[in-house]
């Protein structure tokens, strides 16, 4: 009995090709979509693990100066002092990061090269010896140096020696940071009578750089779950569909006897295998998304955050295995209520025509409810809520709700057209457009939700690149900038300068935690560039004026949301207190930034001392001072950039960056078109029952088309008009509550109408794409296929 029911079951499919093609196509388009950004997850999180356990990064202590430079003085006073630290120098070199480390002193776990294997050996290390992965070393261009490869080292990184590290980067006898072994002698002098310019910083728990990312990948992650969620409409509504074209099949074989429940058993199998297969090739689909995309987070990552994530995609468990589980779990999800229902309707009435529908309209009361319930959970959400999840949770609430509305609302809005109908096919169509609502409405929901991603995500964009252009426009008031290589050039390069340009702005800054947060502390000169174009948030009056007199400090956005500093509030900089007085927008820093006077900071940190410069000078003299700069300093053209070059390079970060959502907004887009495509497809099928009598009372069969087109048309309409509203609101959660919980700062908000209307003509195009179908096919239909219809008794 059980092989006689799973053969007919499966027969179903064999009838009707395009319902499988539609629930194996909208499976495999979810998961890809899903698996994909998960792949380029992977990747970039297996380039920060690879890069954490060569470096050691956050399994020690470590001993840093504030000035980032520690003298090779102050390293041999603390071993003699009975420290066990290890020297560590880096820098970057033909874009490539070299490490240089001591291995006779590193501690074990430091990541370097084994060198009791491969035949390594300690002088191999220590004479010229520098290991990677052959695509670093084809980049690396160095001489008197032996290229070694080594698959273990993170990509984009070099090891070597600490004596020719410094030999590379040209920086003899500096030291960037000690490794703190972590068993130390019982008697050792403490750090601050060894070298009172030094401070201890204790283990991190894991990477630094993948802290930092945790929000980019946070905001993908959602995105692929987005696009997920588009794609379950679609299986959703297969599946849906399925069971209604085998409600006459459900009832023969229950009424021959077959047990309901092992009629359940063979249907989950069945989907379980359909799951498994559909996920598979979304798996596959997803390893060419991310190869697609990968390029652009790798640029992405490295421009935002100096992480190097490698270029080149590995078939992961972690993320092949969580598309296949997705899979399997979303037609799971997608076919419970239907199974549901399966299990309460009586043995009879599961073929009975209108049952289905009547549940259906019971339903509708149901899901209405469960949709002002969501979205009174996102209101509150957004009103009280804090935190990242909470935001994510606010998001989530808030486009389910909608989606679970929009079948109410258009249902509403279309008994309002049949009233307002004056003739009798014009009822006819507001009638037959809403009895097909229910089996459109999954489709729509689809739509509704790519074009709310659509509207919210280039709302979002379009206003960070609005703001991010301003910001760079103020930030970069210098029309040149100039970078020394050490301090000594760079006192020499300022003597230069002077009567060159109209004045020179010395760049300096060091690191220091603010209240526990990481930032850095800038020491510029007073002058108007920075009272002209730095814009404060919050402030009090004369702001800068006081801060030019060293009475107070101004704080980026960051630093006052993350620490909850506000005006007033002081703050402790090498153990002086500072009252903030300003607070500034600093849009792409994942960091804190504090600003003193150059006279407060050289006070604060005499050992510093800057190697930066910023030229105030006519733009049409920057090719002529660069040459000069070359010819008598021997500068190289990476220690020169002028405004434009780095706004150049600040945008193209900034467009890579919205790259992979845009890529993401339009593939979710176009799965919403597609599910529009094979709704209607499937209904033109289960239609003509509607169709014969109208086209018996004399309605052309082209009319017929047509009016299809027309109903397509406005369905699309009313839910870009439904989708606007929601997908600035979108646009508002992003903004206000996930951006400030991700990244820190708020963005201001700016509408874009022109935007819209061509996002609403492109959802009205995918509509009319999909209806010419089956509008052709209707248009094409046999009369004898609609006589037929009037054979048998309905």
């Amino acid at each position: 009995m059980t092989k006689a029911g799973l053969q007919a079951l499966l027969s179903h499919w064999r009838r009707n090709p395009m319902q499988l093609f539609t629930l194996v196509v909208g499976l495999s388009l979810a998961t890809a979509l899903w698996s994909g950004v998960q792949a380029v997850n992977a990747e970039a999180r297996a380039s920060y693990d690879a890069a954490a356990e060569t470096l050691g990064e956050g399994q020690f202590a470590q001993i840093t100066s504030p000035t980032g430079e520690i003298a090779q003085n102050d390293y041999v006073r603390l071993r003699r002092a009975g420290w066990l630290v290890s020297p560590l120098v880096q820098g970057r070199l033909d874009g490539v990061l070299v490490i240089g480390l001591d291995p006779l002193t590193s501690p074990n776990g430091m990541g370097g090269p084994d060198l009791g294997e491969d035949g390594f050996a300690i002088e191999t290390f220590m004479d010229g010896a520098v290991f990677g992965q052959q695509a670093t070393l084809d980049r690396f261009t160095a001489e008197n140096v032996t290229e070694i490869v080594f698959p273990n080292v993170a990509t984009g990184l070099l090891l070597t020696d600490i004596g020719t590290a410094q030999r590379l980067l040209g920086r003899e006898d500096i030291i960037d940071r000690l490794i703190v072994a972590p068993d130390q002698p019982i008697t050792q002098q403490p750090l601050q009578d060894v070298a009172p310019n030094l401070a201890l910083r204790e283990p991190q728990s894991g990477s630094d750089v993948a802290r930092l990312t945790d929000s980019f990948h946070l905001n993908l992650t959602a995105f692929g779950l987005l696009s997920f969620a588009v794609g379950i409409f679609i299986v959703h509504g297969a599946i849906g569909l399925a069971f209604e074209q085998r409600r006459p099949m459900i009832r023969t074989l229950r009424a021959l006897g077959f047990p309901l429940r092992r009629l359940m058993i063979l249907i989950a199998a069945e989907l379980l295998m359909i799951s498994l297969i559909s996920g598979a090739i979304g798996v596959g689909l997803g390893y060419v998304v991310a190869a697609a995309l990968l390029p652009d987070v790798a640029a992405t990552l490295t421009g935002l955050y100096g992480a190097s994530v490698s270029g080149t995609l590995q078939l992961r468990p972690e993320w092949w295995l969580s598309g296949l589980a997705i899979a399997v779990g979303g037609t799971g999800l997608a076919s419970a209520a239907s199974l549901w229902k399966l299990s309460r309707m009586p043995l009879l009435t599961s073929a009975q025509p209108r049952a289905w529908g009547m549940q259906a309209v019971a339903a509708r009361y149901w899901q209405a409810g469960l949709a002002a319930g969501l979205l009174l959970v996102a209101l509150v959400l957004g009103v009280v809520g804090g935190g990242l999840i909470a935001g994510f949770a606010m998001l989530a609430t808030l486009l389910v709700g909608a989606a679970l509305a929009l079948p109410v609302i258009l249902d509403r809005v279309l008994a309002v057209g049949a009233k307002r109908a004056k003739s009798v096919m014009a009822q006819w169509f507001w009638a037959d457009t809403r009895q097909q609502l229910p089996g459109l409405s999954l489709a729509l929901m689809a739509l509704l939700l790519a074009m709310a991603a659509n509207v919210g995500v280039s709302t979002m964009v379009s206003s960070f690149r609005m703001t991010f252009t301003g910001f760079l426009d103020q930030r970069l008031a210098s029309e040149f900038y100039v970078y020394a290589n050490d301090a000594d050039q760079a006192e020499r390069l300022a003597a230069y300068l002077e009567p060159r340009v109209d004045q020179v702005l010395p760049i300096q800054f060091t690191t220091q935690d603010v209240k526990g947060m990481p930032s850095d502390i800038y020491g510029p000169a007073p002058h108007s560039t920075y009272r002209d174009n730095w814009v404060f948030l919050q402030s009090t009056p004369d702001a800068w004026a006081q801060i030019e007199t060293a009475q107070g400090a101004a704080i980026n956005e960051q630093l006052a949301r993350r620490m909850e500093i506000e005006i007033g509030d002081e703050i402790t900089l090498a153990g002086k207190a500072f009252p903030v007085l300003g607070i500034y927008g600093d849009y792409g820093n994942p960091i804190g930034q504090v600003i003193v006077t150059e006279t407060a900071f050289a006070t604060l940190f005499p050992d510093v001392r800057p190697e930066r410069f910023g030229l105030r000078m006519d733009p049409a003299d920057v090719p002529a001072l660069a040459q000069n700069l070359r010819d008598a300093f021997g500068l190289a053209e990476d220690n020169m950039v002028d405004q434009a070059g780095i706004k150049a390079f600040s945008l193209a970060v900034f467009d890579r960056t919205f790259t992979v959502t845009g890529a993401l907004n339009v593939l979710t887009l176009a799965v919403a078109g597609f599910a529009i495509l094979m709704s209607l497809l499937t209904l033109a099928t289960m239609r003509l029952p509607q169709l014969a009598p109208v086209w018996a009372q004399g309605v052309t069969r082209a009319r017929l088309g047509h009016l299809e087109v027309i109903r397509a048309v406005l369905l699309a309409l009313l839910t870009a008009a439904l989708a606007l509203p929601l997908g600035l609101a979108l646009a508002w959660t992003l903004l206000a509550v996930v951006n400030v919980e991700a990244f820190g700062w708020r963005l201001p908000m700016f509408l874009f109408p022109l935007d819209y209307i061509r996002l609403a003509a492109f959802a009205v195009a995918a509509a009319v794409l999909a209806a010419l179908w089956p509008a052709r096919k209707l248009g094409r239909t046999k009369p004898a296929e609609l006589l037929k219809v009037f054979s048998n008794e309905r």
